[in-house]
């Protein structure tokens, strides 16, 4: 099959864009609002900023790769320490919603209000207003991206139409650079796992880490091969266990045995796009 290749930055062949979605405890009262008073159930969440999330920063400052780090509002609120962390090892914070909403399920007036509360509590939390937008797990529709865009939000992580970032066109001459992603390509699904709130519905699931990395890997392999970009969604709470950070490890250790990787951020990404954009319209003047 032909797939369009994109000449990415000094020759390299292809794309790849680590991303790590601190959920913590939202993920869990966002099944169930009655997890507030669930303490072994938000502990699954907790796990992941006060253990997995340490583990990841070591990773990725051992080989120098910068990350994008998706943020909820509330995170940014109530874990000061860890964004100010984060943002101190020069990694990319970006917005998450405010406190883990199914935005398909609000008014575009609440979906506005959600935004700028994440965009100002990211602000105060660590003094970078966010470029970049991620919806939580649940739904969105094309009025968030709009919202979004409104806001000062210059790309967008959500839809999985394509395996190469992409304007997308929101109407009325507005437009949004999506940088695609993929469950497969995402650790929570094939690791979380609680019995109440039941998750996942049908319970049967602790995924087999060797049977992951190998789907990940095979993913990397087509992404490099067709010189596409690979985007790898991570939480603390799921990837951050000592039995599964070495996934990552070897994840990455397959990425330089391919080579000729362009590590990026979204803004490193929406950057180069942009660059590009205007580079093709003075040609075609």
């Amino acid at each position: 099959m032909f797939v369009e290749k994109i000449e990415w930055p000094e020759g390299k062949k292809c794309a790849v864009m680590i991303t790590i979605n601190l959920n913590a405890e939202l993920f869990w009262l966002q099944l169930d609002p009655e997890c507030e008073n669930m303490p072994k159930t938000l502990s699954l969440g907790q796990y992941g900023m006060k253990r997995g999330l340490n583990r990841i920063l070591d990773i990725l400052k051992e080989r120098n790769i910068k990350g994008t780090f998706f943020v909820p509002g509330w995170i940014a609120e109530n874990y000061g320490d860890k964004i100010i962390e984060i943002r101190e090892q020069e990694h990319e914070i970006a917005s998450l919603g405010y406190r883990h909403e199914n935005m398909a399920l609000l008014s575009e007036a609440e979906q506005d209000e959600v935004i700028k509360k994440s965009i100002s509590a990211i602000e105060k939390s660590c003094g970078v207003k966010p470029r970049g937008f991620r919806s939580p797990e649940g739904e969105l529709t094309m009025d968030t991206l709009r919202i979004a865009k409104n806001n000062g939000l210059c790309y967008s992580s959500n839809l999985s139409d394509d395996d190469r970032p992409y304007y997308n066109d929101l109407g009325n001459d507005m437009e949004l650079l999506e940088i695609p992603i993929h469950w497969v390509n995402y650790d929570l699904p094939y690791f979380a796992f609680n019995y109440k709130p039941a998750f996942p519905a049908g319970q049967g699931r602790i995924a087999n880490y060797t049977g992951v990395l190998s789907n990940w890997k095979d993913e990397f392999y087509g992404c490099h091969d067709y010189g596409l970009c690979y985007v790898l969604q991570l939480d603390p709470q799921a990837i951050g266990a000592p039995g599964r950070i070495g996934m990552l490890e070897d994840l990455l250790d397959y990425m330089e045995e391919l080579g000729n990787v362009w590590y990026a951020t979204g803004t490193q990404m929406l950057n180069y796009f942009e660059e590009s954009k205007l580079e093709k319209s003075k040609e075609t003047r």
